[in-house]
């Protein structure tokens, strides 16, 4: 993956995780500023996504933990963990706030 797509895939999944922030229950609060996305959770605790542009990384911090993630060209997935970034961020999503965010994950 080039830098260029690198970047074109990770605004389209910020931009999708900011849209399904609105249609949540819970009142989250989601801020995009420059590579970093964080979701305010109403418990006082953060999800937090940083894209890492020189290893073409995404980072996953949260509760459970910090996680690293690369495109293994289906999915974002950490080989650490060998868990997908959906898995991992539902998890997060349902310990943090209680519901998971209703994403196409084969767009994305």
């Amino acid at each position: 993956m080039n830098e260029a797509d690198f970047h074109d895939q990770l605004d389209d999944l910020y931009d999708a995780i900011e849209d399904a922030a609105d249609e949540l229950e819970a009142d989250i609060d989601c801020e995009i500023s420059g590579s970093v996305l964080t979701l305010n959770c109403p418990d006082g605790s953060a999800i937090i996504f940083s894209r890492q542009g020189a290893s073409r990384e995404l980072w996953l911090a949260a509760r459970s933990g910090g996680f690293h993630f690369s495109w293994n060209g289906e999915q974002w997935f950490s080989q650490k963990e060998n868990q997908s970034l959906q898995t991992l961020f539902n998890q997060a999503c349902q310990e943090q706030i209680g519901e998971t965010f209703a994403l196409d994950w084969n767009k994305l």
